[in-house]
């Protein structure tokens, strides 16, 4: 198994497990907000900087 690999899995559980703590917080939605305005800012900044 490849670092890279071993990175995304972390990564992805980590991502998963914060899904989680928001939704015990009352803070899912602040979250999805976030990581929709954090997509539509990296799509305008790569195509600024293709």
């Amino acid at each position: 198994m490849s670092i890279n690999k071993i990175r995304s899995i972390i990564y992805g559980t980590a991502k998963i497990l914060g899904d989680v703590n928001a939704g015990k917080r009352g803070k899912i939605g602040k979250r999805i907000e976030r990581r929709i305005v954090g997509k539509f800012t990296s799509r305008i900044l790569g195509k600024l900087f293709k």
